[in-house]
């Protein structure tokens, strides 16, 4: 796995950079994701990728080291789109800089009832 560009956790961006990241041609539009994934304690990990449904599994298998998976974080439970990959980073960070009650407003404005919003992705498919 690669490691975060420097502006994934500071103020800048280049395109180049990100790019790199994610893994595509810095010509290409890549729309991006915002997610919020929680454990049944309701511990929060807020993220950004380029491939919702693929991050989603990596975190239900473990397959990434660190916070998630030390933490058993396993049940997507909100996300948004952005129109590319630099416009979610920024949105990314916007959430982060947020206190937990103004995470969980938004998590409840859309998912009331905490439901895994993933898990019919992976129906059929051994996900814990």
């Amino acid at each position: 796995m690669k490691n975060a560009p420097e502006c994934h956790s500071e103020e800048a961006c280049d395109e180049e950079s990100v790019s790199e990241f994610i893994g595509v041609d810095p010509g290409n539009i890549v729309q991006g994701y915002i997610y919020i994934m929680a454990n049944r304690s309701r511990t929060l990990y807020t993220g950004v990728t380029n491939d919702l449904e693929r991050r989603a599994y990596e975190h239900k298998k473990k397959l990434v080291p660190g916070f998630t998976a030390k933490y058993n974080i396993d049940r997507l439970v909100y996300f948004e789109t952005a129109e590319d990959v630099h416009a979610a980073i920024f949105r990314e960070k916007q959430i982060k800089g947020w206190r937990r009650g103004k995470k969980l407003a938004l998590i409840e404005s859309v998912n009331p009832g905490w439901n895994d919003l993933s898990i019919r992705w992976f129906e059929g498919a051994e996900t814990s």
